[in-house]
């Protein structure tokens, strides 16, 4: 009986962290400043979702507090673009994106995940 109760605890665990890394989609926050601050920590973005308009530049203010090596880099694939991010100090990236759709910002082990949308109608 403890055998049993033991896998379906694991197994219980394996869901919440597939869910937690792959399958949660947070809310995306509307960003009507040119300025727009992340926190990087406890292996999150915060915000992880961010609404834009397309073709108005923004400045993304990146903060780490996580010390982790993993959240030592965040990587636009998309954008074919990357930056380094030092441990409590800000690290800037101004971008101007022409294109509606959604671009992803990770780690560089994909675990910490988030997204740009960028809306072609404005905000």
């Amino acid at each position: 009986m403890i055998d049993i109760l033991i896998n379906v605890s694991g197994l219980m665990l394996i869901a919440a962290i597939v869910w937690w890394f792959w399958l949660s989609d947070p809310e995306a926050k509307r960003i009507n400043d040119q300025l727009i601050e992340i926190l990087v920590e406890d292996g999150v973005y915060a915000p992880a979702r961010i609404e834009i308009p397309a073709n108005q530049s923004v400045t993304l203010r990146f903060l780490r507090k996580d010390a982790s090596p993993c959240a030592e880099k965040v990587i636009f694939e998309q954008l074919d673009k990357s930056l380094e991010l030092a441990l409590s100090q800000p690290t800037e990236l101004t971008l101007s994106i022409a294109e509606a759709g959604e671009y992803a910002f990770t780690c560089e082990m994909q675990m910490y995940r988030g997204s740009l949308i960028v809306r072609a109608e404005g905000l």
